[in-house]
């Protein structure tokens, strides 16, 4: 019988209900009374200051719930359980009609966003197909045509309700599409591991 393998596929964490109604309630709160900064791109999207989670007593409580997570997603991008650290979060408040922007997160490895409020249907998370790859330089695109995961070009993340993580390899460009229902509230941030070795070529990072 013939077989498919899924060659090097690329690893998405969904971790749901990770902060309790309390916790998420209370971020929320914080989040809105707190200054905030336009984004460059969108003019219905407004962030906190990129901030080190341990001088925030609220970040610091939600970033070691993550951190469980990230030696388990980790030990599926480098084969070996690790000790994570979050190096910086920040907040995502996406008003009625804003959008946020392909992008991806550099200097870091792995990347996670906390979903504090609901999201309109139209306006969940997109992860692309990194570009640059090896792909076909002709495309089949239909109406006919089924689309899998080894043809596709995005991924739309299923419904992500409060209190639930997403985690992803930090070079995955994601977008958010324009934003048709209430406030969007989001928390997002990046993780590096204490050392990455190479059979004796050990680096080590630090905050």
């Amino acid at each position: 019988m013939d077989q498919i393998e899924a060659l090097f596929p690329i690893p998405l964490m969904r971790s749901p209900a990770l902060l309790n109604a309390e916790l998420k309630d209370a971020a929320v709160a914080a989040i809105r009374g707190s200054k905030i900064e336009n984004n460059l791109r969108s003019g219905q999207l407004f962030h906190t200051e990129v901030a080190d989670p341990r001088a925030n007593n609220l970040f610091q409580t939600i970033a070691e719930l993550a951190v469980p997570k990230l030696v388990d997603f980790g030990e599926l991008l480098f084969g070996e359980r690790l000790r994570w650290t979050v190096k910086e979060m920040w907040t995502n408040m996406l008003e009625t009609g804003g959008n946020q922007t392909l992008h991806a997160h550099a200097n870091s490895f792995i990347s996670g966003i906390f979903y504090l409020t609901p999201s309109h249907s139209g306006s969940r998370t997109v992860f692309l197909r990194p570009p640059g790859g090896s792909d076909f330089s002709f495309r089949h695109h239909t109406r006919s045509a089924a689309v899998g995961p080894f043809n596709a070009g995005k991924y739309v993340l299923p419904e992500a309700e409060p209190g639930d993580l997403v985690l992803f390899p930090s070079y995955l460009y994601h977008e958010v599409p324009r934003n048709q229902g209430d406030q969007r509230i989001t928390i997002a941030f990046n993780a590096i591991p204490d050392h990455l070795d190479c059979w004796g070529y050990r680096v080590s990072f630090s905050s």
